[in-house]
């Protein structure tokens, strides 16, 4: 389950990670009467599941109650990448001297977690990750061992981030542990002019599997105002909707997330994010597929798979099993890798579907893709 950003918040004020005051309401007349409590000049941030909010005029500036309350009417109503605005949190703003990105997110392929950090945060971080990969720092975490003092003096250094980060990124550790999440991530994370560090924006994801453990969410559905999402979630799949044209299904959350880095190295944009995880079934598989091409700004699908627990034959068979009850109109680039991927080959081969190309590595299928999704747009 995603949480909004203003619970994300509160889970960082109550593990010690300092944020800004701030208040969430549903009402722009409510929102005069915050903007007064907070001092007058204040933030105001659409609260939707998504990314992108500020590059969609979701978040703006107010220089005062009145401005506050005429900006939370103009947010409230908005639509956001298929989110309705129906909560805007206003914020105090701060001076800020340097924007940072850090993370935690669950690699299923590799059977730990992944330290996300760069010193460039902020809204153009995925253009950063995508044009610079060197300067997003990657460091795997043994779950066993978590991210104590030193593991996390690593990780800022690894990132080029100040000394002053270390303890937010312990904090943030304890978050994804106690709060049973496969996701959290603050960006930016950001050093103000007075030298202090502030998280101003959150993002939580929660192990669903975990809600027996966390009361405090049971009466909080997975609420996706995104179509697809709402249907991948109903199959039981890790699906976010993204602004892109190539369709990806990877198996484990840090090779999806690679694929998303090399895709937009090859000058494409990433449809979705879906990992089918470490033990999927060729019925997942179809599930994951149905639900990618259902996507209409989808172009080209990009499978990469590399078998494990999940043999690459069983992984072909889910495609074959796709062919079969969906209309593939849209090019399909699978990568099949590791146990058993001759056999996988040889299934897709032996189907011998015209719009399925086989290449058999995550480079050349990542510009396979790419290409593809270019040609269909220029047709």
């Amino acid at each position: 389950m995603d949480l909004f950003e203003h619970q994300a918040r509160e889970l960082f004020e109550e593990h010690g990670i300092p944020v800004p005051r701030a208040e969430v309401t549903d009402s722009s007349k409510e929102a005069r009467g915050i903007a007064r409590r907070l001092g007058g000049r204040v933030v105001v941030k659409a609260q939707v599941r998504t990314g992108g909010r500020g590059k969609a005029g979701g978040v703006k500036l107010a220089a005062d109650p009145s401005a506050a309350e005429l900006t939370a009417r103009q947010i409230l109503g908005m639509d956001i990448k298929g989110h309705t605005v129906r909560t805007v949190m206003l914020a105090q703003p701060v001076d800020i001297d340097a924007e940072f990105y850090v993370g935690y997110v669950l690699d299923r392929a590799a059977g730990r977690f992944l330290a996300i950090a760069s010193a460039e945060g902020g809204m153009d971080i995925e253009e950063v990750a995508a044009t610079r990969p060197d300067a997003v720092a990657r460091v795997h975490i043994d779950p066993a061992e978590g991210v104590t003092s030193a593991k996390a003096t690593e990780i800022a250094d690894a990132a080029g981030l100040p000394p002053r980060t270390v303890d937010v990124l312990v904090r943030l550790w304890d978050v994804l542990v106690r709060e049973d999440a496969v996701l959290v991530e603050v960006n930016p994370l950001v050093r103000t002019s007075q030298g202090q560090i502030l998280a101003l924006d959150g993002k939580v994801t929660l192990d669903d599997n975990a809600r027996f453990r966390q009361a405090r969410w049971g009466d909080q559905e997975s609420v996706h105002d995104d179509p697809l999402e709402a249907a991948a979630a109903a199959k039981g799949l890790n699906y976010v909707k993204l602004d892109g044209e190539v369709g990806i299904i990877g198996n484990g959350a840090g090779l999806v997330m690679s694929t998303l880095d090399v895709v937009a190295g090859c000058g494409a944009r990433p449809a979705n994010f879906l990992d089918i995880g470490g033990g999927a079934s060729a019925r997942i598989m179809a599930d994951g597929l149905s639900v990618v091409l259902s996507d209409p700004a989808v172009r080209s699908v990009f499978v990469n798979v590399f078998g494990g627990i999940t043999a690459c034959d069983a992984v072909a068979d889910g495609i074959v099993q796709a062919l079969d009850t969906v209309r593939l109109t849209k090019p399909l680039v699978v990568r099949l890798d590791g146990n058993n991927a001759a056999r996988g080959r040889a299934i897709l081969d032996e189907r011998a579907h015209p719009l399925v190309h086989q290449v058999t590595t995550m480079d050349g299928a990542a510009r396979r893709a790419a290409d593809l999704a270019h040609t269909a747009d220029a047709a």
